[in-house]
């Protein structure tokens, strides 16, 4: 019976060793790890589990490829959908989409789909497995702004209908938050990265780095006087948040944002690159999102002692069960109910410290969680040399401020439909950029939703 079958464990580096270096976590399936887990779907005739993936992918099918082990098909079925395999089976919260709907996982455990599609991925890569097919050119130019998730899931679809399509990067490397916000040891960047985007770049689709719309050239010059038909904006969301506290401005206390992208993007991680990056032998991390697991679990293998401060209970921490038991493993120590009132620094200007107060769950708060309620006269002291700051963020209001008649919300967020259009006919959007900092796989789905729109659009159709 193949709902008797155990979830097949997945091999990862020891915690003691990992927490020292940067490379990858998860060793993934073999083969025949893969068949095996494969051979535990049930192939339901009406799966939830493709209606819970944002781009759709057809999981008993990929599955079921997987399980007789023609890999290389397994394979084609997941391009259908999706551009960015081995990043998805990496970091998506499959525990809350796909994995989540799986009837196996009511009674036990549900198929480990997220591995079972980075299986396919990297077998792809390691095998030079490409597929290019796409429609004949119809002579009609798409712009995208942004080469994150959701600008790449929209260039590959409009690729292969036939458009030419040019991305815009702000950065010096395409990528976007797979570039600079993901560690390392959760997304290697030249293996799985890098090679995703160049098979994007197969289908014919440009990508123009170091251009900052909005500077360099704005959205109506590309309309107005370079030809392009349409315009996708998929620029992110990469304004960080601060608390608004005494002592924010004290050197030592930077956002997770810039944390993550000097430590990526820069790669301060590695000695032979010359941008180091200071961690002194302390840091907190404020927050308890994925990105702030990502933040401190690279302090701890740059040589810092790391605690994560989070003013809700570990049952309300927004980040992915899998992370938050990664950083414990590795040592990194989690400081619950407990709020930041003020940055404490020396004479030098130096952060010394976190003034902190403690709290307790109150009634719950219009996301349903709990809201945290200080307790009176709990002050303590946090001794820290390095504050990160990760409390979300916001899109950056340049683009908006440079493109008349684009509508904005209270949260600097562009304004749009369910299928990408804003308030500007031709001009569409999707991702974090609209809707605020949230998952890759999400964001690929608002990417592919404005393709479909986009060609609708230019079609009249």
């Amino acid at each position: 019976m193949r709902n008797k079958i155990p979830r097949v464990p997945v091999r990862e580096q020891d915690p003691a060793v990992r927490a020292k270096n940067f490379e990858e976590v998860s060793y993934g399936y073999d083969q025949s790890e893969a068949m095996l887990e494969a051979s535990r779907c049930l192939g339901c005739k009406k799966p939830s589990c493709v209606p819970a993936c944002p781009v759709s992918i057809q999981i008993p099918q990929f599955i079921y490829a997987v399980e007789t082990g023609n890999i290389e098909e397994a394979a084609r079925i997941i391009s259908k959908d999706s551009s960015l395999p081995a990043v998805c089976g990496r970091v998506c919260p499959q525990e809350s989409q796909c994995e989540g709907a799986c009837i196996l996982g009511v009674k036990g455990e549900p198929v480990s789909i997220g591995k079972l599609e980075r299986f396919v991925a990297d077998w792809s890569r390691e095998r030079g497995v490409k597929f290019t097919e796409k429609a004949e050119p119809n002579g009609k130019k798409v712009a995208i702004v942004g080469s994150g998730p959701a600008g790449l899931a929209c260039a590959t679809d409009l690729a292969r209908m036939g458009y030419d399509v040019t991305v815009f990067e702000v950065l010096h490397e395409a990528g976007g938050v797979l570039q600079y916000g993901i560690p390392e040891f959760r997304l290697p960047k030249e293996s799985v990265v890098k090679y995703e985007i160049d098979n994007v770049r197969a289908l014919g689709v440009k990508i123009e780095t170091n251009i900052v719309v909005g500077r360099t050239v704005t959205i109506d010059t590309l309309m107005d006087k370079e030809g392009f038909s349409a315009v996708f904006i998929g620029s992110g969301a990469g304004l960080p948040k601060f608390m608004g506290i005494p002592g924010e401005n004290l050197n030592g206390v930077v956002s997770a944002n810039e944390f993550l992208t000097r430590n990526n993007l820069m790669r301060a991680y590695d000695p032979s690159y010359d941008t180091p990056i200071y961690v002194g032998k302390r840091v907190a991390v404020v927050g308890g999102g994925n990105v702030a697991m990502d933040a401190a679990r690279s302090a701890l293998r740059l040589g810092a002692d790391v605690t994560v401060v989070y003013r809700r209970t570990e049952k309300e921490l927004p980040a992915r069960v899998e992370e938050v038991h990664h950083a414990k493993q590795e040592g990194i120590v989690f400081r619950m109910l407990t709020n930041p009132v003020e940055v404490l620094g020396d004479e030098r200007g130096w952060v010394t410290g976190l003034k902190c107060l403690k709290m307790e769950l109150g009634e719950p708060d219009q996301s349903g969680r709990r809201s945290p309620v200080p307790i009176p006269d709990s002050h303590f002291d946090i001794d820290t040399d390095v504050v990160i700051m990760s409390l979300g963020t916001s899109p950056n209001p340049l683009i908006s401020s440079t493109t008349p008649g684009l509508e904005i919300n209270k949260w600097n967020c562009l304004v749009a439909d369910d299928d990408g259009a804003t308030s500007r006919p031709g001009i569409f959007a999707g991702g974090d950029a609209v809707t605020g900092a949230a998952t890759v796989i999400l964001a690929m789905g608002a990417g592919r939703k404005a393709a479909a729109a986009i060609d609708k659009y230019l079609t009249n159709n």
